[in-house]
Parts: structure tokens; C-alpha cells; sequence
């Protein structure tokens, strides 16, 4: 793991501490995997992780608009997989 954002209210948010986190260490995330516990119901975090160098996401799904993200990796060449399973519930 090169950096994590945790306990955000906002999915964006939580990818941006992510990012600077990891910047502030010196990771280079071209080519890094983003995991998320948490569906994405918009394509706003796969597009930030793209423009970060991001190439993968792993993600729960389930969103009724999974498809947004889905068409966007798939214009912007990135895997994204579904593990059907989400961990953190509330």
C-alpha cells in the first residue's frame, strides 16, 4: 500500500488525502492499483486516479450507475474489477 484515505465523508476527498499522502512520500502512482471499499456512483475518483497515472481499481460495485465508471475505464484503457463484496457496512 502506498497511502490510504480514510474516514472521509466524501469518496473524492478520501482519494485526494490518498494521493497527496503518497506524494508527500514520494510514490510515483503510474502503474498503482486503487481499491476501494466502496462502490463508485459517479466516474469523478476513476477519472482522478487516471489523471494521477492510475491504471487498475478494484471496487465492491453495486451502484446503480456502475456503468459510468465502467465506460470510463474502458475509454481510458484502465481494469476495473468487482468483487461483489463490501467489508466496511453501515
Amino acid at each position: 500500500m502506498l497511502a490510504s484515505g480514510v474516514g472521509q465523508t466524501s469518496r473524492v476527498d478520501a482519494l485526494k488525502q490518498a494521493i497527496e499522502k503518497a506524494g508527500t512520500f514520494g510514490f510515483n502512482l503510474k502503474g498503482a492499483v486503487m481499491a476501494s471499499d466502496a462502490f463508485f456512483p459517479f466516474p469523478d475518483c476513476v477519472e482522478i486516479a487516471d489523471q494521477q497515472g492510475i491504471h487498475a481499481v478494484i471496487q465492491p460495485g453495486g451502484s446503480v450507475k456502475d456503468q459510468d465508471s465502467i465506460d470510463y475505464c474502458d475509454k481510458h484503457n484502465m481494469a476495473m474489477v468487482f468483487t461483489g463484496t463490501r467489508h466496511f457496512k453501515h
